[in-house]
């Protein structure tokens, strides 16, 4: 897939004669992938077996006709859709809706949801998938095509890019399929959500002192205990106080979804790309089984031995580049979910404590959030929260 690694089995025996996709094509269900030769017997197709299998019926077709088909290439990424596109095409996208006798149309949950955010009738969409169903790529292909009939433009469109070998040399990288699709879910994401970040500061002075103290007592432990571990605590203590971040948005139906479980996704920086392993129930294991899972994932994420499972279901996400540095950013909302936590370097400062100066440790926190979802007010409460459980780390280990 995009992120995760899955072994697919082969249900033939024989040698790898010839592969007919190479690394970072975008491959549609269904296509050929290699071809086996076996003593004596003739190829075999190693995506399914045609000869045993009969032909899945085809779908009713449907009027009005579809659009002539154009000629595509599995190797080439698929042209992303203009936003200011959308409602231009919603003219000559949108028709009626089907007649009732018609059957239902072949499509999954996300390519519904994609044409209902691109005005597109699937009725009119050919499916290129086995037995008609509708892929992402059909309805993106479909609205480029409705795209370029004369008296159809976008509003507003990216100019082309200048020829940059006229000022030196140029080298052209493909991008992979990690980095693809996290350039995709983030475009989604600032298109769709209506981004507010809000900054803190979180003294962790005796947090530190406290989480060194144990790692030096207990060297033996199954997994260091990171401030990131603590921050999944504290953060999980915030959305339990604050239920409205644990949720998604449906604009549809304009309700809010609260979500009962608290899955929380942890950014890791692989050199792959950026990968989001998900720790399962976070509000009901200790300080020393996060410390665990977050151990095990993020190795399995730089080893790219994550299943799909562990990538999906996160309900809030928090990012942490204290690590590498900074002072500080604004992370972009991991799409559905309505808020994000980022982390940045700690460091020494100067501050006040009961009018006595004194050199703390001070972390530094931002919240990036839906503001459809969540307001300034209790954005701000929502990271004092979390700045002031990182602060006490009493209360962090035993109450959160």
């Amino acid at each position: 897939t995009d992120k995760a690694v899955v072994e697919v089995p082969c249900p033939h025996a024989g040698r790898v004669a010839k592969l007919h996709v190479k690394t970072g094509d975008r491959v549609p269900v269904g296509a050929l992938l290699l071809t086996l030769e076996g003593d004596g017997q003739a190829p075999a197709r190693a995506d399914a077996d045609r000869s045993t299998q009969p032909a899945p019926e085809a779908p009713p077709k449907r009027q009005p006709p579809p659009p002539a088909p154009v000629e595509e290439k599995a190797s080439e990424p698929t042209a992303p859709v203009a936003p200011a596109a959308t409602e231009a095409a919603s003219a000559s996208v949108s028709t009626e809706a089907a007649s009732a006798d018609l059957p239902p149309v072949p499509a999954g949950p996300a390519v519904r949801r994609l044409a209902r955010e691109l005005g597109v009738d699937l009725t009119l969409v050919r499916g290129t998938a086995r037995a008609g169903r509708i892929t992402t790529e059909d309805v993106q292909t479909f609205v480029r095509q409705r795209m370029s009939e004369p008296g159809v433009r976008p509003e507003a469109t990216a100019a082309p890019l200048p020829d940059f070998s006229q000022w030196g040399p140029i080298e052209r990288r493909r991008l992979s399929g990690i980095r693809r699709k996290t350039a995709e879910a983030m475009s989604l994401a600032w298109r769709l959500v209506p981004h507010v970040t809000q900054y803190d500061t979180a003294d962790i002075t005796e947090l530190e002192a406290g989480r060194r103290r144990y790692m030096r007592r207990h060297s033996d432990a199954p997994a260091k205990i990171t401030v990131t571990v603590m921050a999944v605590r504290a953060v999980v203590a915030a959305l339990k106080a604050y239920p409205h971040f644990n949720a998604s948005f449906d604009p549809d139906c304009e309700e809010l979804i609260l979500k009962q479980y608290y899955n929380i996704g942890v950014a890791v920086d692989t050199e792959h790309g950026l990968l989001v392993p998900v720790i399962r129930d976070a509000d009901r294991q200790s300080v020393l089984e996060l410390a665990t899972v977050l151990d095990e994932m993020s190795g399995q994420a730089r080893a790219r031995k994550l299943a799909l499972e562990q990538l999906r279901g996160g309900t809030f996400t928090i990012s942490n580049l204290g690590g590498i540095g900074g002072t500080g950013f604004s992370p972009i909302v991991y799409y559905p979910e309505v808020a994000i936590l980022g982390i940045a370097r700690g460091r020494q400062e100067q501050v006040i404590v009961n009018g006595v100066p004194q050199v703390r440790l001070m972390l530094p926190l931002s919240l990036s959030y839906d503001h459809r979802v969540i307001d300034g007010a209790d954005g701000a409460r929502f990271l004092r929260m979390v700045a002031e459980m990182l602060s006490d780390p009493v209360r962090l280990w035993l109450d959160a």
